[in-house]
């Protein structure tokens, strides 16, 4: 055992370091670390008793949900899952890990924040970092070539988060792809369109999505004068003019990764260039755009893809935006990226959306993302046979803070259970006849709740009923038993009416489906 005094000693040295990172206003991750060494050094301590302390928090980057939140989430759930089946999805399931080569160099810079699981004399794994990745080594693994899947589930990323940004280590994605050889732009508008119909139909407030293409950016850094090797680097970098003003993106691309300060001031001006099909033809005509095949390429499937976006009527909120990048290297052709612009939510991002010069909009950040991604299933089959992929990732995370900072906002209560009726009693004594009740709705599919005690107060079983939102109670009493009949009760008017018992079922769902 430790001796005590040390431990006493060793709390109030670190309790020192605490106090002086505050002082001295250090970032908040430098603060947090130095926290948790304090905290495991008072648990080390133990309680009076000498005994183990645990520290009850929750990991780092990770957070609880409580039934409120979960209700939140649910609904969210339901709408994105019932869009993506509305337009004939699948869904799949792949594991949690992965074998630690199926994730290294597919994603850039970002392959950093990769959770390693340890070594154990086994396979070396890592936690899955997206959904994408794993999608296409099933692609490859099961030689599938066409499908249109959805999936649902927990991704990890060692990122420093701010939790209050709707980021975390271990979060939800909502991802949407078409796999298959398909005409040019059919599938990616088609993306896009759900996009639109999720984000209208959550009624978030005002978005935008934002258009560009791998090869226009390519070819755009070609012609600007960016060496081929730095492609990747500078793309990076490019995709953080959503978080930094353009002379923080330029110093980067100049002092950090030794582009000419010309050819950064030539990238400076396509990427403040914003509009829509015109914008595609105007840099057909570019003098210096049309000298690359790759960036007319691209340009004419934008092109394509407003077209058909004007007929899937979306190109209200859709947007060619130069400046958007994405920062994952798998990404072959088209990109996308939606983007809330609204004054009414409370920013879940803390800086304002800085472009180039000139465009500034208040943002609360990225809410969805995606693009063609047609190489990646040929890296994982052993002939490299390629299977064209687009698809598209909602950012539940985000939407999901918003959505509690609007419940949070209105005053209307959020119910946590879908019980439609409360069987209670007025009497004593009435156990059996609610355990016999509360069997006939449920056998008849109703959701019913009966109270734990032998012989509940009737005003604490109506009181249960006003908390929990739920809109009946059956009461029964022993002169309805006599009469054959239940006393129904609206709990939001407290009007009550005697219902005859063979026609209870019927009344609670007729009273409960009008109300859902």
């Amino acid at each position: 055992m430790e001796d005590k005094a040390q431990i006493q000693e060793a709390i109030k040295i670190q309790g020192e370091v605490v106090r002086k990172l505050k002082s001295e206003k250090a970032s908040k991750d430098q603060i947090d670390e130095e926290v948790a060494k304090l905290l495991e050094l008072k648990a080390r301590l133990g309680g009076d008793d000498g005994k183990h302390q645990f520290v009850l928090k929750t990991a780092k980057g990770t957070r609880d949900y409580n039934p409120k939140q979960m209700a939140i989430r649910e609904k969210v759930f339901n709408t994105i899952i019932s869009c993506f089946k509305r337009h004939g999805a699948e869904t799949i399931d792949t594991p949690v890990f992965e074998l630690k080569e199926t994730l290294t160099g597919k994603y850039g810079e970002d392959s950093k924040l990769i959770y390693d699981l340890k070594d154990q004399g086994g396979e070396l794994l890592s936690l899955r970092y997206d959904l994408t990745v794993p999608f296409a080594r099933y692609l490859a693994m099961n030689k599938i070539t066409n499908i249109k899947r959805y999936h649902i589930a927990k991704v990890y990323r060692r990122d420093n988060p701010a939790m209050t940004r709707g980021r975390y280590r271990e979060f939800y994605q909502c991802d949407f792809d078409i796999a298959g050889q398909y005409d040019a732009m059919i599938p990616d508008a088609e993306c896009l369109k759900i996009v639109y119909e999720i984000l209208s139909q959550l009624d978030l407030g005002d978005f935008r999505i934002k258009v560009n293409d791998r090869r226009i950016l390519d070819g755009m850094f070609a012609v600007c004068g960016v060496p081929d090797d730095k492609f990747r680097t500078i793309c990076s970098t490019v995709d953080k003019l959503d978080k930094m003003p353009w002379e923080d993106v330029k110093k980067e691309m100049v002092n950090e990764k030794g582009l000419s300060e010309e050819a950064a001031d030539q990238i400076g001006e396509y990427v403040s260039m914003q509009g829509g099909m015109d914008l595609a033809e105007r840099l057909l005509q570019d003098q210096k755009m049309s000298q690359s095949k790759q960036a007319c390429a691209g340009l004419s499937d934008i092109k394509l893809l407003f077209s058909y976006l004007q007929l899937f009527q979306v190109t209200d909120k859709v947007v060619f935006d130069l400046s958007l990048a994405r920062g994952l290297d798998y990404y072959t052709g088209i990109i996308y990226e939606a983007v809330l612009s609204q004054a009414g939510v409370a920013p879940v991002s803390t800086e304002a959306q800085n472009g180039p010069p000139g465009e500034e909009s208040v943002s609360v950040g990225s809410v969805a993302g995606g693009g063609r991604y047609d190489g990646l299933v040929g890296m994982f089959d052993p002939k490299g046979r390629k299977v064209p992929c687009v698809g598209v990732s909602i950012g539940i995370e985000r939407i999901f803070s918003i959505m509690e900072q609007k419940a949070e906002a209105s005053a209307e209560k959020v119910r946590t259970t879908e019980v439609q009726v409360m069987v209670a009693s007025a009497q004593k004594n009435l156990l059996e006849e609610r355990l016999k009740l509360v069997t006939e709705l449920w056998n008849a599919g109703i959701k019913a709740e009966v109270m734990y005690k032998k012989n509940p107060k009737l005003l604490s079983q109506l009181q249960h009923c006003e908390e929990s939102g739920i809109p009946l109670v059956a009461i029964l009493g022993e002169q309805e038993l006599k009469d054959g009949v239940v006393k129904l009760r609206v709990v939001a008017t407290r009007e009550e009416v005697d219902i005859c018992r063979a026609d209870l079922i019927e009344e609670v769902r007729r009273r409960t489906s009008d109300a859902s």
